[in-house]
């Protein structure tokens, strides 16, 4: 993992996009300097449109999930988008190389060549997707613990990360309780030290509950950091791998003493600048569409086109949230909150539409401008239920140090979810958020929400 502006991206993400910025731009000059046969042809400028396509496809293929590394997509599925990524390359190749004042047939030749380079690393990338991951990417973990702890990130780091190949587990002289399977446990005939340099380990996992009373080899677990191997904790382990702060690893003192969860006067304006700015801008080009919605919403059912309700923001201060309404006018009659659920038959069919294409949350901008929430931020959630979270979650009032958001880490990590567990997840993936807010993470954040949007992960 490599850290850029208090965000974890993945090696093998960063490598991906930096081929895939590469190639093209090599095979368009390449192309360039054969039909320029040692003539004086603007390589500089021929590059220059060249790294234009090729970011601009990077960006696209990123909206279609192409590199993502953790997917439930067939293979089908992933051709079917690569298929889309070549269909929307043809005329956008075409417009950028068009602006190259050369020849005709020069520049055909190098339009077909940014193509075909397109086309080699999208069947690549196709795959890479559906393969098994080769030994030189995997990524060797040892985790150190045999109990309920071990055996959680264990099942975590499988399912979550396809790169990872766990070693095995080495025991703690605490452990009380032997969880994990017999045939994956370490023997303790070497030393830790000695078993993680001879099973060629990149990193030690510490997975255990209880940490006094000497139930770390300390010595050991230093010698192995000063070669080289890497050793932490679950709690960053989980924040820096999977984008989470494991609530099951989370401890009170790792909140207090650790880094992040920062609040400065600096990226408090910075980030109040920003949401004034683009919220704005979106309000002007979404205009046609929410008048399109609030005449479709009155068609259907008739009046009222908004809906506010009442919800949590910043330091637990109550305001009132603006959405189109997208369920009949008689949805709670009865005065009881309920969660909204994935086919909820209380939705309208405009108001199904809405919610699929995240339209129903355009209004929600106006409560931007007027300062009660933030672009980028945790989603509010209604007094009733923050009360019942409050009691049954741990740490989730943690949530609103900072301002709630019109979308959020957890939104475009998370799929759609309506019960105590999903709440659960989400606050993992806002905690997350709390601790390493930046400018950066939130332009993150909004580029991944349209790919969300896009591809209609999560909708309700």
């Amino acid at each position: 993992m490599i850290k850029v502006f208090n965000h974890w991206f993945h090696r093998k993400t960063i490598a991906q996009v930096a081929v895939d910025l590469m190639f093209p731009v090599a095979c368009v000059v390449l192309a360039a300097m054969w039909i320029g046969h040692g003539a004086p042809l603007a390589l500089e400028r021929v590059a220059f449109y060249a790294v234009i396509f090729a970011l601009t496809m990077i960006v696209l293929n990123a909206w279609l999930g192409i590199y993502n590394r953790v997917h439930s997509r067939t293979r089908e599925e992933t051709q079917a988008r690569a298929v889309l990524s070549l269909y929307l390359a043809i005329p956008l190749a075409y417009l950028v190389f068009s602006l190259l004042s050369v020849a005709e047939v020069d520049r055909s030749f190098m339009l077909l060549s940014g193509l075909a380079a397109l086309f080699a690393t999208l069947a690549r990338r196709v795959h890479l997707a559906h393969s098994r991951t080769s030994s030189l990417l995997s990524h060797r973990v040892l985790v150190f613990g045999v109990g309920e702890e071990a055996e959680n990130v264990g099942r975590v780091l499988r399912k979550s990360d396809p790169d990872i190949h766990i070693v095995g587990f080495y025991p703690s002289v605490n452990d009380t309780e032997i969880v994990v399977p017999s045939q994956v446990i370490l023997s303790q005939d070497r030393s830790l030290s000695d078993t993680a340099h001879a099973l060629r380990v990149d990193e030690i996992i510490v997975a255990v509950r209880e940490r006094r009373g000497g139930s770390l080899p300390l010595r050991e677990l230093l010698d192995c950091k000063l070669s080289g191997v890497r050793v932490l904790d679950l709690a960053s382990y989980f924040e820096r791998a999977l984008g989470q702060i494991r609530l099951d690893s989370l401890r009170v003192g790792w909140l207090i003493f650790g880094e992040g969860f920062r609040q400065s006067w600096r990226r408090t304006t910075i980030k109040r600048l920003f949401d004034i700015v683009v919220a704005f801008l979106l309000l002007l080009l979404a205009t046609p569409v929410m008048l399109l919605a609030a005449i479709l919403i009155i068609l259907e059912d008739g009046f009222s086109i908004f809906y506010r309700q009442e919800r949590v923001g910043l330091d637990g201060r109550l305001f009132k949230i603006i959405k189109f309404r997208s369920m009949r006018n008689d949805a709670e009659s009865d005065g009881k909150p309920r969660w909204a659920m994935v086919d909820d038959d209380r939705v309208t069919r405009v108001g199904r539409v809405l919610r699929k294409l995240r339209i129903d949350e355009l209004p929600q901008l106006y409560n931007v401008l007027t300062g009660d929430m933030s672009l980028v931020g945790p989603r509010p959630e209604r007094p009733y239920f923050v009360d019942q979270l409050t009691r049954d979650i741990p740490f989730f009032a943690v949530r609103h140090s900072v301002k709630p958001g019109l979308t959020g880490w957890a939104q475009v990590s998370y799929h759609y979810g309506s019960t105590i567990d999903d709440a659960v997840q989400k606050l993992q993936y806002d905690l997350y958020y709390v601790k390493n807010h930046s400018l950066f993470l939130d332009v993150v954040i909004l580029f991944e929400t349209v790919g969300v949007v896009l591809t209609g992960k999560g909708a309700r």
